[in-house]
């Protein structure tokens, strides 16, 4: 791997750029899936961030079976466009195949990410302030009632105590090691993912 002075402030540029966006298209897509509120100011803000480039890009690929595969193309060749980036500022050879499963295993990561990161918000926010109504609360509870809600049906409330959260964090942080590393085929990309 090459090393410079410049090295890891562009990697990091480069990374926090198109992260944030693949973000952005991801939880619009998520949203979406999960039939989220789009009137609300989040998703609003989402949409226009994201619409510029996605809507183009939505002529040409349609949505199939309720799904947004235009979003899901975008997400997936921003990654495989971050990933390819990175690999040259760094001058790292890596294969084509590589960088495909890299990206696919960035997207996996940062998908359970997204519902762990909500999981945790969520619950803090129930434990420090449980009866008011904060805007973000609602986006929230769209990403996280699918996982939690089998869980409570499974595991009530102890003494009123909700342990779904602790539970759906041990099960997607084991999801996320036992499938990622499936993705990771060279050294190279376990490295930057």
């Amino acid at each position: 791997m090459g090393s410079t002075y410049f090295t890891n402030p562009i990697v990091f540029l480069i990374q926090v750029l198109f992260g944030t966006y693949i973000l952005f298209v991801m939880l619009r897509f998520l949203l979406q899936w999960l039939r989220a509120d789009f009137y609300h100011p989040i998703s609003q803000f989402i949409l226009k961030v994201t619409s510029p480039v996605l809507n183009p890009l939505r002529k040409l690929i349609p949505g199939w079976g309720g799904l947004d595969i235009a979003s899901i193309v975008l997400i997936f060749m921003l990654q495989l466009i971050e990933l390819t980036l990175v690999v040259a500022v760094l001058d790292v050879r890596i294969g084509l195949l590589d960088l495909i499963m890299g990206a696919m295993a960035a997207l996996i990561q940062l998908t359970i990410n997204v519902f762990l990161f909500a999981i945790v918000i969520q619950a803090v926010i129930s434990w420090v302030n449980p009866h008011s109504y904060n805007p973000v609360t609602d986006i929230l509870y769209s990403l996280t009632n699918p996982i939690l809600k089998p869980i409570r049906e499974r595991l009530p409330p102890v003494s009123g105590l909700d342990f779904s959260p602790f539970v759906a964090i041990i099960g997607l942080q084991l999801l996320k090691m036992l499938i990622i590393p499936l993705f990771l085929t060279s050294e190279v990309t376990r490295h930057l993912i």
